[in-house]
């Protein structure tokens, strides 16, 4: 509990500057107050920084001595949505709100910089604290890592919190834990023409209904039922009206995935499918991938560190297993450069009406979960620098 003991210590400075970004909430890639607020306390720190990105910071935290170096992430950007949780500091930038506890994340790095800058004589190689913009739109993390922010690091860590655990409980488990995802834009065009003579024209209406269709026969015929993959159309437009034979008909679809093999089954699929359709109805086709995020996985070893840093910290009986998450992450792109884990953290607490899950106009955290996020963070860093 000593980790945890010293967090406390330095609980009131934690939630104030966590309510500090959350009156001033900014959108992806425009988290400049955000930065200059991390960079006024890191100066202050004596930590060192520098920009990447439009508005990440990689701080550098040098032991005492030679050893590992591990990179701890807290992403920082906020959603376009009109707050309606019930707090004495919600957001003064209307229409934008931090509604998925960014803002917790960034200032549960912070704490865990200045605990860890107070010791860091003992501490063997290097932290990295990536103070990320842009989870939202998957941008972040790619541009920490393009300007060498996982260059040297042997370990990454990064924690959410999460409204399906109360307060104080963790789970931090083995294997892929959130989906991957892409969207795919698939664009058909034919001939128009009058409704009354549509053997005049080539429709793409009907052969893109017939995609639809097929799609999921993807998804149950070619792929492996034991790996989960959705694909879902969410948007469907083609023609301009009742009587006009549609020249264009497009497809916006996202996909989610945990296992590599299946996403690469479904994009070879979907081309596939596609050009069979529209050859079918002698049309031209275009399909656009655009890759999203990848599927977030924890490495077993990194993992297990983890969960015994959260057991030192919370005691036992405080890590529940969970099913895997269809929601998507762009810590993996770190993961990519180095084993890693991810955690998730509960902060639901009914009594102050904490419930809600992110991207809710209601979201709201109970507060005392960040002692415990503050705490991993630190206490992962020293026992995987520290381990054998």
């Amino acid at each position: 509990m000593e980790i945890l003991d010293k967090v406390k210590g330095i609980e009131d400075y934690i939630i104030s500057f966590r309510r500090k970004l959350h009156e001033n909430p900014e959108l992806s890639g425009k988290e400049f107050e955000t930065q200059k607020s991390i960079m006024e306390e890191l100066d202050q720190l004596g930590i060192p920084y520098r920009k990447v990105g439009s508005a990440s910071l990689i701080a550098t935290l040098k032991g005492g001595k030679p050893g590992k170096t591990v990179a701890l992430r807290g992403d920082i950007d906020a959603l376009p949505i009109i707050e309606e949780a019930d707090v004495e500091f919600k957001s003064k930038n209307h229409g934008i709100m931090h509604a998925c506890g960014h803002d917790a994340h960034g200032a549960m790095l912070l704490g865990a910089a200045k605990i860890l800058s107070e010791m860091k004589d003992e501490i063997p190689g290097e932290v990295r604290f990536f103070f990320q913009e842009g989870e939202e739109t998957f941008s972040g993390a790619k541009k920490i890592v393009a300007e060498g922010g996982m260059d040297g690091v042997d370990a990454a860590f990064a924690l959410h919190g999460m409204s399906d655990l109360d307060t104080g409980y963790a789970n931090i488990q083995d294997g892929y834990r959130m989906a991957g995802c892409d969207t795919i834009y698939i664009k058909f065009e034919g001939i128009s023409g009058h409704g009354s003579t549509p053997h005049n024209a080539k429709d793409t209406i009907y052969p893109a209904a017939q995609f639809v269709l097929e799609m999921q026969g993807i998804v149950t015929k070619n792929n492996d039922a034991q790996n989960p993959l959705v694909m879902s159309v969410g948007k469907f437009h083609g023609g301009t009206k009742a009587n006009i034979i549609a020249k264009f008909t497009e497809l916006d679809i996202t996909l989610r995935y945990f296992n590599p093999k299946s996403r690469e089954i479904a994009h070879a699929a979907i081309k596939r499918h596609a050009k069979a359709i529209a050859d079918a109805w002698e049309l031209k086709v275009d399909v656009n991938i655009e890759e999203s995020a990848l599927s977030l996985y924890n490495d077993p070893s990194i993992a297990a560190i983890a969960r015994k840093s959260y057991e030192k910290i919370a005691g036992p009986d405080k890590q529940k297993d969970l099913n895997r998450y269809m929601g998507s992450e762009d810590a993996p792109y770190y993961f990519q450069k180095a084993p890693g884990a991810f955690a998730f953290l509960g902060f639901k607490n009914p009594a102050i009406d904490a419930i809600y899950a992110p991207h809710h106009e209601r979201f709201k955290i109970d507060e005392d979960y960040m002692k415990y996020g503050t705490a991993l963070h630190v206490q992962f860093a020293l026992d995987f620098l520290n381990q054998d």
